[in-house]
């Protein structure tokens, strides 16, 4: 079933998401399929279980190709439930993003270049996996709605954010 995606300004979006403590249920599944078909329809690479007005700590995200990001490499399917991210250095790096939540709009963002992320998959096994460039970027970036922060809220330079057929006019992304 294809869920709401909430947009910035719903004061939803700013909670801080709690840890799922059930695993392996009936409508745990249902909700990640849901988000799945969510974010297929919507045409994202992520989705994070607050965008769709549930306070759990529940991400998904993976693409092999994205119209969105039509140069970012491939991002495995992963469903994550209560994340940790680490970052292994002090190197950021600025790249472009983008959000379901904040549909038409793109702004340039600084995240950690290279990250270990963990937590547990839908039956509560550890996940833990090492990442960076544009997969590092998607997973901070879907965290970070679990934790009640949009990637305006990270934005230094407002020079660089606006909208997308104005920024990227060659790019056909009809709705974030």
């Amino acid at each position: 079933m294809i869920r709401e995606i909430l947009r910035m300004g719903d004061p939803r979006l700013l909670r801080v998401a709690k840890p799922v403590e059930l695993f392996g249920t009936p409508e745990l599944q249902v909700l990640i399929a849901d988000m799945f078909d969510t974010m297929q329809a919507a045409g994202g690479i992520g989705l994070a279980a607050p965008q769709v007005g549930v306070d759990l700590q529940l991400a998904i995200f993976g693409f092999d190709h994205s119209e969105r990001y039509p140069d970012a490499p491939a991002v495995p399917r992963t469903i994550l439930l209560n994340p940790v991210i680490t970052p292994l250095s002090e190197e950021r790096e600025e790249g472009w993003e983008g959000c379901l939540s904040v549909p038409g709009l793109r702004g340039v963002v600084e995240r950690w270049s290279r990250i270990r992320y963990s937590g547990v998959d839908p039956q509560g096994q550890p996940i833990e996996r090492t990442a960076e460039g544009f997969h590092a970027r998607v997973v901070q970036h879907e965290c970070d709605h679990l934790i009640g922060v949009l990637y305006p809220m990270r934005i230094t330079d407002f020079s660089r954010f606006g909208y997308s057929e104005v920024l990227f006019p060659g790019l056909d992304v009809v709705d974030e």
